[in-house]
């Protein structure tokens, strides 16, 4: 209400006011003899007199002041009168009673600013202080299956942070930084509980999109709130989930609350040392989303790629889930029905295999609850399906022509699996033409190889091909690399058809090793190098 809202300002100036006519109310009086004030009281009607030694006050419709020496023997009948000290009582009480709405206002007003600073502390947008108490992990790295592939770089950071006065001596500090990439549901979190626990610190997890918030500051302030807490925890792991959302690249779609928590973010990275015995993991499905700051030496120093489980890891993760369950399955079996899932996906199958055998009054899980449920509907969303054998085959063969480009064409190439998918590639670094033009190569590898052994295209290609024109369209729009130095469409499409043309050829002469690439891989599920060089070795002779 409007008076409630402004009462104390209506309280302090009729205060003031009243204040001001007690104290000065003798300067506006009028001064008349004993005959005017006789005629006065017959005609006026006096509230009150006020007597002084030198003078008389009669308040009426007006203030009279008389000589009291002339007082005597006026007729003034009962009207009451106060002594000069009374009337200064009045004063002072004025007074203090302004100096009381003063102070009640100035109070109120505290009030009101503790209550606001109160509710900004408290409310959801500042609650970063209700989440960061650290986590001690039980989890072990026995407790993990399906990450043969990265449990030699985990040892080492784990023995990193064991031991730093062993790696301290030789010069060598644990890596700052740790990033996990990886679809998801394939146990990046687990991975950094597990480091945790294996070195028994104190363990800190956030996920990204805690720090993503409306009020500019509040993002920034809850990281450096975070890693304060983690040096007070020293040693200590501090875990970021799906980190893409505040480390995206800036300057897409900027936002000036998500730049400034991004870059508190890179300062509190290079704000410890890496003797300090804190260690940031970070996990991402979107690598190539990743601002480069965020990815140089000194912040991220190590990557590690969590990928799907293969075939062997595959049987290691249903033994794991099996565990305590009465089954008769066979885990070569159910390990080749899963080709495409995560560890999560495994846990939720094998989850929904046993209430399915529950449903028909089954004791134990079979093979059948599995194949069940392995195409249905959980929590609305479509289960990966199970690959047919000429699926499987189909990505063999995309697959297995991919990894022969990679493996003639590129340096740093390691491994394939059966159910490799690209992501978005972006360009980054010193590229040459010949390196570009050898990447468009590899993207369009796959569905050349399946042309040459007579299957169709496929729409697994979607992201290679996106990616092949996205090189191409680079070099012509801003490498000036097309025919014509100020390119159109023909130019990024004389780049691509001559690409596909030569290495059409390329395959085209290495069909029967394809072939037999792609039988390893339906077998194996993962290829490197050494399994390609023996193929290759094995045609020569």
């Amino acid at each position: 209400m409007f008076y409630q809202k402004y009462l104390y300002y209506i309280l302090a100036v009729l205060a003031f006011i009243i204040a001001v006519v007690f104290i000065s109310i003798k300067d506006y009086d009028i001064e008349v003899d004993r005959a005017g004030m006789q005629e006065i009281l017959k005609k006026q009607k006096i509230y009150s007199i006020q007597i002084a030694p030198d003078y008389t006050l009669f308040f009426g419709d007006k203030v009279y002041r008389m000589d009291t020496r002339n007082l005597g023997g006026l007729e003034i009948g009962n009207i009451p009168s106060m002594s000069v000290k009374m009337s200064w009582l009045y004063k002072i009480l004025a007074i203090l009673a302004l100096l009381v709405i003063v102070i009640l206002f100035m109070y109120k007003r505290k009030a009101e600013i503790s209550k606001i600073e109160t509710r900004v502390d408290s409310s959801p947008k500042d609650d970063m202080s209700l989440s960061i108490l650290p986590m001690q992990s039980n989890v072990r790295l026995c407790d993990v299956a399906g990450i043969k592939s990265v449990k030699d770089s985990l040892i080492e950071i784990i023995d990193c942070l064991r031991n730093p006065y062993k790696y301290k001596d030789l010069g060598i500090y644990a890596p700052k930084g740790v990033l996990l990439i990886g679809p998801p549901g394939v146990g990046k979190t687990l991975i950094a509980k597990a480091i945790a626990g294996e070195c028994n610190v104190p363990f800190f997890y956030q996920s990204g999109s805690s720090f993503v918030q409306l009020y500019v500051g509040i993002g920034a302030k809850r990281v450096r709130d975070l890693f304060n807490e983690a040096r007070k925890n020293a040693p200590a792991i501090v875990f970021i989930d799906e980190i893409d959302t505040i480390g995206k690249r800036r300057g897409e779609g900027s936002n000036h609350e998500w730049e400034s928590t991004l870059n508190e973010l890179l300062t509190q990275m290079d704000g410890f040392s890496a003797q300090s015995g804190i260690v940031v993991i970070a996990a991402t499905n979107r690598e190539e989303v990743l601002d480069a700051a965020l990815l140089r030496s000194g912040r991220f120093d190590r990557r590690i790629h969590v990928d799907l489980p293969d075939l062997a890891e595959r049987e290691e993760i249903l033994s794991v889930y099996l565990k305590g369950r009465r089954h008769n399955i066979d885990l070569g079996e159910a390990a080749r029905l899963c080709v495409g899932f995560s560890g999560a996906n495994i846990a939720s199958l094998i989850n929904e295999g046993a209430m399915n055998a529950m449903r028909h009054g089954r004791d134990s899980i079979s093979m059948q609850d599995l194949i069940t449920t392995s195409n249905d509907v959980l929590h609305g969303i479509r289960r990966q399906p199970t690959l047919s054998h000429k699926e499987r085959y189909t990505m063999a063969l995309y697959n297995a022509s991919k990894a022969l480009a990679r493996y003639w064409l590129l340096e740093d190439f390691e491994k394939i699996a059966l159910v490799s998918m690209e992501g978005e590639f972006r360009l980054s670094g010193f590229n040459s033409k010949t390196k570009l033009i050898s990447l468009i190569k590899i993207f369009l590898s796959g569905n050349i190889g399946l042309g040459l052994h007579g299957l169709e295209e496929s729409s697994i290609a979607k992201r290679d091909f996106l990616n092949a024109k996205y090189i191409a369209t680079t070099m012509c729009n801003e490498y000036g690399m097309g025919e014509r130095l100020i390119s159109d469409n023909r130019d990024i499409l004389a780049i691509l058809e001559d690409a596909r043309v030569a290495q059409r050829e390329f395959l085209e002469s290495n069909k029967d090793n394809i072939s037999k690439l792609a039988d390893l891989l339906m077998q194996k599920e993962e290829i490197n190098k050494d399994d390609i060089r023996g193929v290759l070795e094995e045609g020569v002779s």
